[in-house]
């Protein structure tokens, strides 16, 4: 809509304004219901991780920005930063360019902390982070950081899966509330932005492949454009002198790169969405797990709205917990089979401390339904959903519930696993110290019936025999 309200509308601006506010009507109707699906799949997925244990010994995290140059190069804090590295821990220490230690890994990255690194001039810090968590079931105190409730290190036992979809999902309702307000107004930033709202995110989460997805190189490379009548192809001739690469793409797509250009690994090569399939296969497990926290990350905050990072990466590391085994080596994983990473890591550790071969495996990225109902545990998966398919396999294989997640338990009515139900706190036993058993049978008390020592004196006076005959106690007691 060109025209202001004030000089008026012709007759077709009237009209698509009429489109705009119905759609807003229409859509906050129909969405309302979505976003709480979105909801349910995000607590399925997640809500087994709960923070089991103080530290994983782990050396690994993630390398986040704290400030970046800003158009006239001078440094300002990355306005993320609150999102991405407040409230987690550093992985190792922050060393400045003369070597002084600024701040040592393992001390929590608040305010203070990055208020200094930032005027000693560091953009980029080493934080934990749930992605490179090594607990086999859940995640560690120090790798999920600050629990954002309290503002202290999460506590063991903090259901921080739930917390994480509940955070993610919660926004979700506002996402589909926001098509009101854009109304039918042709958008300032260029009709062409991807389908924003929860349709993107729910397209993330799911991994599905978007439409009209734009390649990414899968070698270093020049790059040469081939145009016939109807398509083009852009062609990366290697470096390393491997065979050359072909992508056919449409003739009205708009190329992110020139004839002869020189491209690297993982460069898009159009503009488009990119499939997170493809990220992982060329680029590996870390940069897919990236890719899909700021994707997603970049949908909330072009709407204004403000996750922090490591409740994204809960999910994303949910998304990313299979292995497809490719070759089983000596180790007793069946080929083509989809094994949870802790698993086929163990078995993998036990064949090579043989000495034998192991076996070699390709990660594998889910969405969060499909990772839903492939979790180890068959009582969470039949409660979520396809109950009697997920109850027929579970029965035809012989499964047996290791009864970890929280779901699980509820249904069965046990005491949940989160908080004070952790093994950690219910089997506690009262135990003397070597201390007291030595005092026990040293004190004047240890021989007499009972001490008066603590009633002043040596038997007061007011504590002395009182002849009951004396009382009269009515005739019932003579």
């Amino acid at each position: 809509i060109k025209s202001s309200y004030r000089e008026g509308l012709s007759v077709l601006e009237y009209f698509i304004a009429t489109h705009g506010a119905r759609k807003g009507l229409a859509d906050t109707a129909l969405r309302t219901a979505n976003s709480g699906y979105l909801t349910r799949r995000l607590v399925d997925v997640s809500q087994d991780v709960i923070v089991r244990e103080e530290d994983c010994g782990t050396e690994r995290g993630l390398v986040t920005a704290i400030a970046v140059p800003d158009a006239n190069g001078e440094l300002v804090l990355d306005e993320n930063v609150e999102n991405s590295a407040y409230a987690r821990t550093l992985a190792v220490d922050v060393v400045d360019s003369k070597g002084n230690v600024l701040a040592a890994g393992g001390t929590d990255c608040g305010d203070v902390v990055i208020a200094e690194l930032f005027a000693a001039g560091i953009t980029e810090v080493k934080v934990r982070s749930v992605l490179t968590c090594e607990s086999s079931v859940g995640t560690c105190a120090l790798c999920y950081g600050r629990s954002l409730a309290t503002g202290k290190t999460v506590d063991i036992g903090e259901a921080v899966g739930i917390i994480a979809a509940q955070s993610i999902g919660e926004p979700g309702t506002q996402l589909t509330m926001r098509t009101f307000h854009t109304g039918g107004a042709v958008s300032a930033s260029g009709g062409d932005d991807i389908t924003q709202g929860l349709p993107r995110i729910q397209e993330l989460f799911e991994a599905r492949t978007p439409k009209g997805v734009a390649p990414i190189a899968e070698a270093a490379g020049r790059i040469t454009i081939e145009e016939s009548e109807r398509q083009m192809r852009l062609v990366i001739t290697p470096d390393d002198g491997s065979e050359e690469i072909a992508y056919p793409v449409l003739r009205r797509s708009r190329l992110l790169i020139e004839d002869g250009e020189h491209v690297t690994v993982g460069q898009k090569l159009i503009n488009g969405p990119v499939d997170p399939k493809q990220v992982l296969r060329i680029m590996g497990p870390r940069a897919a797990q990236k890719f899909l926290v700021d994707e997603v990350q970049g949908v909330y905050r072009s709407q204004g709205i403000g996750i922090h990072d490591k409740h994204v990466e809960v999910i994303v590391r949910q998304m990313l917990r299979r292995v497809t085994v490719i070759e089983s080596g000596e180790s007793d994983l069946l080929p083509g089979e989809l094994a949870e990473r802790s698993r086929f890591e163990e078995a993998n550790r036990r064949v090579v401390s043989e000495g034998k071969t192991p076996a070699s495996g390709r990660p594998e990225l889910m969405g969060i339904t499909k990772a839903s109902l492939a979790t180890e545990s068959w009582l969470s998966a039949a409660s979520f959903q396809e109950t009697t398919r997920v109850l027929t396999q579970a029965a035809m294989e012989g499964k047996s519930d290791p009864l970890l997640g929280l779901k699980e338990n509820v249904i069965i009515g046990k005491l949940i696993p989160a908080g004070t139900g952790l093994p950690r706190y219910t089997e506690v036993t009262v135990e003397p110290t070597e201390e007291a058993k030595a005092n026990l049978f040293t004190g004047p008390s240890a021989f007499s019936d009972f001490s008066y020592d603590s009633l002043g004196g040596d038997g007061a006076p007011e504590f002395h025999a009182i002849p009951l005959d004396d009382y009269d106690l009515g005739n019932d007691f003579r």
